[in-house]
């Protein structure tokens, strides 16, 4: 099931309409690693990581698994491993899945620059939860965590970044 999200963060699935936080760098179609911009186009859901310390694992259409300490996303486009999931330490620059923040205890990760990666077309592209003043994030969607939950159950499998 397809969501859509416009550039002022309105994100809509199955008729309903939430809020959401995209990237600090606006919606681009010429994503690049470090813009902060959320990529324009069809992204879907590939699947779905979560902290299993934060609450139940959620219900989803996608394939799901806990996120442990070690967890972390390559975001170095030098290193072979760019712009996928690692074991930290890794040797090159990764983001690490385990935050302390709680907008990482719910992640979907979706398919942009994945299939094939090139370098520095932009990397960790995630559907996360939102901070409470929706404050713009470095690329990715986020929602609220009660909205996050609903989508995901309800069987999300693709979002559309509109411009």
């Amino acid at each position: 099931m397809r969501a859509i999200v416009t550039p002022d963060g309105v994100f809509t699935f199955r008729g309903e309409t939430v809020r959401a936080a995209l990237g600090y760098g606006g919606v681009r179609a010429d994503k690049r690693e470090g813009d902060g911009a959320t990529p324009l186009g069809v992204l879907p859901l590939r699947r779905v990581l979560y902290r299993p310390d934060r609450g139940p694992p959620p219900s989803c259409a996608v394939p799901r698994n806990p996120v442990t300490r070690t967890d972390g996303w390559c975001d170095d486009p030098a290193h072979p491993d760019y712009n996928r999931l690692v074991r930290l330490p890794i040797g090159a620059h990764a983001e690490a899945l385990w935050h302390d923040d709680g907008t990482y205890d719910i992640i979907g990760v979706l398919g942009w620059n994945d299939r094939p990666v090139y370098p520095r077309r932009g990397s960790a592209i995630f559907l996360h939860l939102a901070r409470h003043d929706y404050a713009p994030t470095q690329g990715c969607v986020a929602l609220a965590s009660d909205d996050l939950r609903r989508v995901l159950a309800l069987g999300l499998t693709e979002i559309v970044v509109k411009a």
